[in-house]
């Protein structure tokens, strides 16, 4: 589960994003992996990832001119919303998801908007019709997904930055 910390992932990473890696880490392998206790739901140790992957994407779309400054420092700014490909025709130009289509191919969009919607969106919303719960091995994959996609994300976007 360790991020290498030599890797050029965690050197994209902010300090903050480094922050939230480092506290998921110990989340998964010091509180959960010691198996202490068991629980329904370890929604909660794919949390700080999926911050730190929200950071990461608004940060490196924030690079490539995907996003304007203002949205990268707005409390308004819904990262979800420009991401999803149902909406590319209503926004248009704002379409995030339309630019990385253009920039680096579908399959890269749709891998991002996939981890966004999985690993963010069905993991913290609550339907009382639909409790989502992951198993310690869901979470762990979901982390693992969340990571590879970053990765995938430093390796078409965050080059362009420098």
């Amino acid at each position: 589960m360790d991020i290498d910390k030599n890797s050029s992932l965690w050197r994209l990473l902010s300090d903050g994003q480094r922050d939230l890696i480092s506290q998921g880490e110990y989340l998964v392998e010091k509180v959960v992996g010691e198996g202490r206790y068991t629980f329904n739901d370890y929604s909660f140790v794919v949390f700080p990832f999926a911050k730190a992957y929200e950071g990461f994407l608004k940060k490196a779309f924030l690079g490539v001119g995907f996003i304007s400054r203002l949205d990268y420092i707005s409390d308004h700014f819904r990262l979800g919303k420009v991401l999803s490909p149902n909406l590319v025709e209503k926004l248009g130009e704002r379409s995030v998801y339309k630019k990385i289509v253009d920039h680096a191919g579908e399959r890269v969009a749709e891998q991002i908007w996939d981890v966004w919607k999985v690993g963010r969106n069905e993991v913290f919303h609550y339907f009382p019709h639909n409790l989502r719960s992951l198993n310690y091995e869901g979470a762990v994959s979901l982390i693992g997904k969340i990571l590879d996609t970053m990765s995938l994300v430093g390796e078409h976007f965050e080059g362009k930055n420098r």
